[in-house]
Order: C-alpha cells, then structure tokens, then sequence
C-alpha cells in the first residue's frame, strides 16, 4: 500500500515539516537532508528522485526555521547542536513508527555537516551514510571558492572581490559571502552548465506543496539561518576524524567548487573504515539532482 504522509511533526519542541512517501509498505528508510543552513529542497527531491520511492520510504525534512518549518527564531539559541538533537529526535521517531533498527541517510552541503557528524556519533542508527557536495573543511573550501571566482571575475567583479574577505569573519561578512557565491553561481562553478539557480528555483513555483507564503518563508528562513549558523559554520573542519561505525559513501560532482570536491576526496582517501567514493563527471555541487538517474542507480545498489 503506497505511504504519502505531509505533515508537521515536534521535534525538541518545534513544529517541523516532513514528506514521507513510499510505493509501498515496509521500505528501508532513507531520509534526505537538505542543504543551505535553511534552504529546503522537498520540491527537488520530488522532482528528481522520486524513483526512489520504489525502494525506500523517503523522508524529506525540512529542518527548523526552513521552507514550511519557518518561525523567527528571535532571541533562542540555534546552533549546529540543536541541528542534530532534532535529527535524532526525527531519527527516533521514524525508526520506532517504522520498526526498523537503522536508517539510510543522505546529507547535501550543509545537511552533510549534520549527517556525517550524526553518523560518527550515532552508528548504531546509520545503514549507509551518502554525502553529496561533502563538507570536509569549510575554511579551506572558502578559499577554493573565493579563488575560483577571483580567477573567473571580470574587471569590476574582480575589484569588489579585492575587497572580501574569505574568511567571513569581518563587519561585512555577509555580503562577501553573498557576492562570491554569486560570482561562483555565475562561472558556473555551482550548478553544472548554468550560471544561475533558476532549475532549482522553478520546481517551487509549480510545486503542489508550496503556497506563495511558503515561498516568501523559504527566502526568509535560508536568510535568517545563513545569519545566525555561518559563523559557527566555518568552523567545522572534519580532518583528523577517519573511522566511522557505519559505511560512508561520498558523492561528488567534478566540477565542483561550491563546496570543494577535490576536498571532498582528499579526505576521503584518509578514511579508514567502510567507504565508497563516486565521482560524478557532469554535475558541480548538486550531484543528486544533475544526474539523478546515476544517483538513483547508486542509491538501490546499496541495497544488495
């Protein structure tokens, strides 16, 4: 019997918005995590990955204060901590509803901070973690993007890109973040063979599950977590931890330099316990979506 469940649940005492969708009963669990801090992405997975509800039940969160989970998160303390304790509250849940022990994950950019990180501290509910656009260092990532963007710019892109500072520590750190990510968008070191985010935009306008509110929330939510988690963000460095208790595939787009791939398999190769490494040769930071069809085959060979 297909399972399609949109619903908002509690977690940690915040109302979250989760997808779960299945052809039918009794799948292994895979839950998605989206990128951003704040940037949901449930109309792109159901877009580009929907083949997957054929062989796992498929959750798709949107973490608080993101897309259909927005609130203003005011004067409460929101860190990466916080991040994780509702993943594994969410991570509880399902496991308990579904009766299963262990669960898939996948983690994209940002959500590869939570899933790796969670995958190390809680093996014992992790299957497979898969990581796409693999955050490993964010300084040294920071600085192949803001290189790659210097080295493209044109001569005015290249005087304001003078004036950023890479470490995004100074009094305008968010708009040098804001304005090298362009740059990177635009060479088209993001998302492959464009040099602008409008495939990622339109599946939200169309989607059935997104109101005109929601779209204003989304933009507001990205913007308030960007805010409050980068600083936090950048300190996340994950060289020097090399054994994890569960397989760790890392799925990465050649050509990207958004979050550094060649980053991604420099560290991959220091990892000493189960892992697999795919390289993805016509996708940049978004793998799961530039090739979905690769991805998809990737994702149901974990399964024999």
């Amino acid at each position: 019997m297909p399972i399609s469940h949109q619903t908002t649940i509690t977690l940690n005492g915040v109302p979250q918005y989760v997808s779960i969708r299945a052809e039918r009963d009794h799948l292994p669990l895979l839950l998605y995590l989206h990128g951003g801090p704040g940037d949901a992405a449930l109309p792109l997975v159901l877009k580009y990955n929907s083949e997957l509800e054929k062989h796992f039940t498929v959750v798709v969160w949107e973490q608080r204060g993101a897309g259909k989970s927005y609130y203003d998160f005011g004067d409460s303390t929101v860190t990466i901590a916080t991040f994780l304790e509702d993943l594994h509250a969410l991570v509880t849940l399902l496991t308990e509803r579904y009766r299963q022990e262990k669960l898939y994950l996948v983690g994209h950019s940002w959500g590869s901070v939570l899933g790796l990180t969670y995958t190390e501290k809680h093996p014992e509910k992790v299957r497979a973690y898969v990581g796409c656009g693999q955050v490993v260092n964010m300084k040294k990532a920071s600085r192949t993007g803001y290189e790659f963007a210097a080295a493209h710019a044109g001569k005015k892109a290249l005087a304001r890109l003078k004036k950023a500072d890479c470490t995004y520590t100074g009094k305008n750190w968010l708009d040098d973040l804001l304005f090298v990510t362009k740059q990177v968008v635009k060479h088209g070191g993001s998302l492959y063979g464009r040099t602008n985010y409008n495939p990622l935009v339109t599946p939200f306008l169309f989607s059935r599950y997104y109101s005109i509110p929601d779209l204003i929330r989304r933009q507001k939510g990205s913007l308030q977590a960007i805010k409050r988690l980068w600083p936090e963000l950048m300190e996340v460095n994950f060289e020097g931890r090399t054994e994890y208790g569960a397989p760790v595939i890392f799925v990465e787009g050649r050509h990207d330099v958004h979050v550094s791939s060649v980053l991604a398999k420099e560290y991959y190769d220091t990892i000493q316990t189960e892992k697999q490494f795919h390289w993805f040769e016509h996708s940049c930071h978004f793998p799961q979506w530039s090739e979905h069809e690769k991805f998809h085959s990737l994702m149901v060979d974990l399964l024999h």
